[in-house]
This record gives C-alpha cells, structure tokens and sequence, in this order.
C-alpha cells in the first residue's frame, strides 16, 4: 500500500468515525430521543408478564433483521439510495382544517387519514388521534433519516380541533413525533400509551396526571367508549442503546353499538385471532404493515 493510499484511508476511516461520534453524541442529547424510565417504573414494567432483562418482548418468539450489520446497514442507507424508493413528484393530496371534520355527532363513526400513520377517529361524539405525526421531517437528524415525499401536509397540528384521547401504539419516530407532541398537548385531553412512553412524554412536557400507561389487556373508559390495549407484534425503541425498552400494541375502541381496531405496525401472528375473537366482528379496521418480521 502506497503512503499517499494509506494516509487517505485512515483520513477517510476518522472523518468517518468523527461524524459517526458526532452522530451518536448528538442524538444522545437531543429532546427528540425522550425520557428514560425511572427504577420503580422498570421493576413495575417487569411484572407486565411480556418483560424479559430489561426488555419488552413478544408474544411468540419474534426476530428483527436489518439485512446485515449496522455498519452496512447505514452505508446502503447514506450511500446507496435506490431511485425507484422515492416517488417522481409530489403524491395526491386533500388539504383540511377543524371545520371539515369533527362534527361532535354521537352517531357518526369517521376515520380521516393524515397520512402514515396518524388518523383522526370520531367516535361516540369523541375525538380520537391515533399515532399523531405531522411532522415534515421524522427523527433528530433529517438528513439521515426518512422524511415525508410532500413538503405538505393535510392538516397542520396547530388546526386540528380538540382531542379527547391520543393513542400511540409504539414510540418509533414515524408513529410518536416530538414536534408534534409538543404542539398539541394543549388540546389534548389524555394520552394513552403502552408501558414505557409514559417518560417520554413527561419529557415533552405533558402533564404527567394526563397520561395514562397501559399493559396489553387494560382498558379505560371514556364517556360512551372504551379503550382496550391488545398485543401486537413488533419492536420499540428510539436510540442506538435502547431497543424493545418500551412496549408496543394495537387498539380496540368499543361502544355499544360499535367496535374499531387499530393495528398499529407489527407483523402477522396469534394475537390477531385472540382479539378478534374477544372483542370483534369489528366494523371498522385502521392499520398498516409494520417493518422487522
């Protein structure tokens, strides 16, 4: 190896490892990354029945592959960009505001789809936010991470109308969004969350008597519905460090008369029947195909 071929690899290999430190540090720092569960929380997340070492798991065995190491991972992801990944232009789009939805009507049952994962459910003359991100941009750093095709949105979060309940299946960045909690907390009347996004929203400045943690199996009450956290088949986390440290699951939401699933993301497994064997037929189904089975 010639000196000039040397000295620029091990030039390249520290600028690299340089911007992956820096990557790390920065990310470690920001608000987006959330809070951390205290001690009591974790000894009381063990006895949830789906907490092994520290980890929420799944019901049956379930293995998460990124198709390689981390390392190759990220350089397809930097580096090797597929152009058939990203549409040709902008997609299809409705813009909305408060007064085209959210009626107040007990009878009426609507879903209206923000894009993604985020869609606003009336139900029982509640409003409902499901997985609220309404953000441009997804995750601490934007230049490294997927964000949306439209630099528009639906319906901005400053415009949608008051919300009785959000319900946040799991706490990955496309489906729990910082800029966006932090917009509409104060239009939100409580947050349901699975076991572990409890600190992260606490972090976010979310009153902490207005959140409510559930295991799979919970359920609350609302005025004319209820909420039920059921199982889903997936993974969490928002770090490098803190994989599975928060649960997932998906929603039924059930009045006398009605019954509405959301799946959140996840993959195919038993649960499926089990709920809707439990709380089905169901009338309306909500959910798309999550990545990592």
């Amino acid at each position: 190896m010639s000196p000039a071929l040397k000295t620029f690899l091990m030039t390249t290999g520290g600028l690299i490892g340089t911007l992956l430190v820096a990557a790390v540090a920065f990310t470690s720092l920001s608000p987006q990354l959330g809070g951390t569960p205290t001690k009591a929380e974790r000894q009381a997340y063990a006895q949830s029945g789906h907490y092994q070492d520290g980890k929420f798991v799944n019901l049956v065995p379930t293995a998460v592959s990124t198709g390689g190491s981390f390392g190759s991972m990220l350089w397809k992801f930097l580096f090797r960009k597929d152009p058939q990944a990203t549409p040709p232009g902008p997609l299809p789009m409705q813009p909305l505001d408060s007064l085209s939805i959210a009626q107040k009507t007990p009878q009426l049952v609507r879903v209206t789809w923000f894009g993604h994962s985020a869609s606003l459910v009336e139900l029982a003359g509640q409003n409902i936010l499901l997985d609220p991100m309404l953000s441009i941009e997804m995750g601490p750093v934007s230049w490294a991470t997927p964000n949306r095709y439209n630099r528009r949105l639906p319906i901005s979060s400053e415009k949608l109308p008051p919300i009785a309940a959000v319900l946040i299946s799991h706490d990955h960045y496309d489906h729990l969004d910082y800029q966006t909690i932090r917009t509409i907390k104060g239009k939100v009347a409580r947050f349901y969350v699975p076991l572990g996004i409890g600190p992260h929203l606490r972090a976010w400045g979310v009153a902490p008597e207005r959140i409510t943690e559930m295991n799979w199996g919970d359920s609350a009450r609302l005025p004319g519905l209820t909420l039920r956290c059921t199982p889903s088949r997936h993974f969490s986390g928002r770090g490098l460090t803190n994989r599975n440290s928060t649960l997932w699951c998906s929603w039924v939401m059930q009045t006398p008369t009605k019954r509405l699933f959301y799946s959140g993301d996840g993959g195919y497994g038993p649960h499926f029947a089990a709920i809707g064997a439990s709380y089905g037929p169901f009338d309306l189904v909500v959910g798309r195909a999550g990545n990592g089975q």
